[in-house]
């Protein structure tokens, strides 16, 4: 996907799909794939040339949308408070972002390789190799606006129906939603490798795209012109709890927040299909078209920006998030210590952010080792009898010379 148009070099149109680079492919206009030197065309004007995205540029959005994406799930995973519909939705939605991140750094890695002769195959592998990177793509578009959809569904559910939403949304139906999400993306990504030379295909990607903006737009507007006047009617009933309405409405904000960035993201690639199909060869239309791979650099950013927007809207992913990260340094900070243990026997060192003062003394066959930590802000860990919020300023190291060491609290 990342080279949308024909190339001097030798296998023609390396990785150039058939269907994303139909226009560019099928015209005069020669516009130059973005890992390999700009090549002017006397065709076009100056304003129309390709802009030159850097490979590392590529790599280094799929890396932290790998990561950020990574962490959302692992936070939903292993704090209980989040094992509800909604963020089940939302993890599907970090498992479609990061399907899309990671498809488009391994296609420019491949590309990257290919241009440089470093990997050489065979034409028709080539093809097929742009047809799966392009499928990835297809699967995460429709995974994302599915899961969308099916998080609004949820909340409009939260609001309206509030008294009964626990009937309605069970974890038991969302998991058979999210598993009927991604068959049918399969599917959708499937039928686009095999019929992927036709136009249809684009119509049919374009035309689910408005649909479900169109079908979000009617949710949304039935969900804050109503949500006022239906909290005031169900305010005086028994049961009614303020704070999860006010936490059901925050959650469709959230989701309004989620689908404006998926809409500024995904919006210029999807008009870039449009004006595939009905001016391939007007000169504004391959102008538009010819900057494709900032529509690709958009696409991963939304995958970059959605993580962030999870953590500063929910306060619970935010110190879960917290939570995973403290552990992590703090468990990477306890290898070093036992490391330099057996290297000196007393003063002080500096591990990430601690400043850590080891004593070491022999007895019994055995080093024990003392570990002064000073705490830096208000560092929080739940670990081996440490209490969430209870400050602490020091750690002990216990362990035998052959068995290693063993941190207790």
């Amino acid at each position: 996907m990342n080279v949308s148009g024909e190339s001097s070099y030798q296998e023609e149109g390396l990785l150039g799909n058939s269907t994303w680079g139909y226009s560019y492919y099928h015209q005069n206009y020669t516009l130059p794939p973005p890992l390999l030197p700009d090549k002017t065309s006397t065709s076009k004007p100056a304003a129309c040339e390709q802009v030159h995205i850097a490979v590392e540029v590529f790599l280094i959005l799929g890396i932290i949308s790998l990561l950020e994406n990574i962490l959302v799930i692992t936070a939903i995973v292993k704090n209980k408070n989040l094992h509800s519909p909604m963020y089940f939705f939302v993890c599907s939605l970090a498992v479609a972002d990061m399907l899309v991140s990671v498809s488009n750094a391994w296609e420019t890695i491949i590309i990257y390789l290919l241009n440089n002769r470093q990997l050489v195959v065979e034409d028709h592998f080539i093809r097929q190799m742009d047809n799966v990177f392009d499928s990835m793509i297809c699967i995460s578009v429709v995974a994302s606006m599915c899961s969308l959809l099916a998080i609004a569904v949820d909340r409009y559910v939260t609001i309206f129906y509030a008294l009964r939403y626990h009937n309605i949304m069970t974890v038991r139906r969302a998991g058979c939603i999210i598993g009927g999400i991604w068959t049918f993306c399969t599917g959708c990504g499937i039928i686009f490798i095999v019929y992927s030379d036709t136009t249809p295909v684009i119509i049919c990607l374009v035309s689910m795209f408005f649909a479900m903006l169109l079908i979000m737009a009617s949710l949304y507007s039935h969900m804050f012109m109503l949500a006022r006047s239906h909290v005031k009617r169900i305010a005086a009933l028994p049961g009614y709890n303020s704070i999860h309405q006010r936490a059901s409405m925050k959650g469709a904000i959230t989701l309004t927040i989620l689908l404006g960035i998926f809409i500024v993201c995904w919006a210029p690639f999807f008009l870039h299909l449009i004006l595939m199909i009905s001016c391939p060869r007007n000169l504004y239309c391959v102008c538009f078209m010819s900057h494709f791979n900032m529509y690709l650099i958009l696409i991963m950013c939304n995958s970059v920006i959605d993580p962030l927007i999870y953590a500063f809207r929910s306060q619970e992913m935010r110190k879960t998030f917290k939570e995973i990260i403290c552990c992590y340094s703090l468990r990477n900070a306890c290898t070093n210590i036992c490391a330099l243990t057996a290297m000196i026997h007393c003063g002080p060192v500096n591990v990430g952010n601690y400043n850590i003062t080891i004593h070491v003394k022999k007895g019994s066959g055995k080093y024990v080792s003392h570990v002064n930590v000073m705490q830096i802000g208000n560092f929080k860990q739940d670990l081996k009898g440490l209490t969430y919020g209870v400050k602490w300023d020091h750690i002990q190291i216990l362990g035998g010379k052959d068995e290693g060491r063993q941190m207790i609290g």
